[in-house]
């Protein structure tokens, strides 16, 4: 530690964030505060997917100050990844991916309010598996930050001690900082240039929890006419209590189930059903643009 040099490790990190500057932007949100966006490449950026309001005007305040109207040219709620298409940007940078990181690493979450550069560092808190979403997206590593980081960040990329990206910038329950990873971003970038929108599994159902002494689990409150829930053969006041075998708990973990990936499967539901139980087959559906 007597070799630590505090003013070399300052100047070290404000190097990375202004090595990083030109590639971001920001932009005015729905819910009247800004938040950041970064160059992903071939003049798309990315940023956080809760901050974009489908059929809204967004514009883009580049590091330059110059401002540019933007179309959303994809979201994915599953993921929290949008895609912005602004009407010119080119010569943009583009951020290379980071080498994996561990707990204790050190990371720098940049952004940019209103073409002003913004930075702070902290440190990665945690490492994990593979997860998935409350809206059932599948996330390739849980990366928590030690982090302090306002608003104004989100959607905004994390990078480690070399310039390397490790994320983009998203608050979790209770506003903790996590990375949604480089290759998560990646993979949603891919099909929302393709499609515009990730698929997720929809099951047409209104759900309300159940946690009583004798029973846990998903009771059906409400039916779309035109949903899968229907033409299986669910009823008001069923109560999805398995999927596929598995316990389920309440809606939130049918939730997580009807991820991307379960579109299209066919699946079995454990239905209570006047005391009786039940086993019914149903073919998820895609859930519809809202």
């Amino acid at each position: 530690m007597s070799n630590f040099n505090l003013s070399a490790f300052s100047d070290a990190v404000a190097d990375v964030a202004a090595a990083a500057a030109p590639a971001l932007a920001s932009f005015a949100t729905h819910h009247h505060r800004t938040a950041s966006a970064f160059h992903w490449r071939d003049g798309f950026f990315v940023t956080a997917e809760e901050e974009v309001e489908a059929g809204e005007e967004i514009e883009l305040t580049l590091a330059s100050g110059e401002t540019v109207k933007a179309e959303l040219a994809g979201r994915d709620p599953s993921t929290g990844v949008a895609l912005l298409k602004p009407a010119s940007a080119a010569g943009l940078p583009q951020l290379a991916e980071a080498a994996a990181v561990r707990p204790g690493n050190v990371a720098i979450a940049v952004g940019n309010s209103e073409g002003a550069a913004l930075a702070v560092f902290g440190t990665v808190g945690e490492v994990g598996p593979a997860w998935r979403s409350m809206r059932g997206g599948a996330i390739e590593r849980r990366i928590n930050l030690a982090i302090n980081a306002g608003g104004r960040f989100e959607g905004g990329p994390v990078l480690d001690a070399k310039g390397g990206l490790i994320g983009m910038l998203l608050f979790g329950p209770r506003r903790r900082a996590l990375v949604m990873p480089y290759e998560t971003i990646e993979r949603a970038v891919a099909t929302l240039r393709e499609k515009g929108h990730v698929a997720r599994g929809y099951l047409g159902a209104g759900l309300h929890p159940i946690r009583n002494s004798d029973t846990h689990g998903a009771m059906v409150m409400s039916l779309d006419d035109s949903g899968p829930a229907k033409a299986a053969g669910l009823h008001v006041g069923d109560i999805i209590v398995t999927w596929n075998g598995e316990a389920v708990h309440g809606p939130r973990e049918l939730i997580r189930k009807l991820g991307p990936d379960s579109a299209g499967t066919t699946v079995t539901l454990g239905i209570l059903s006047g005391g009786a139980e039940r086993d019914v087959s149903i073919t998820i559906g895609e859930k519809p643009l809202s």
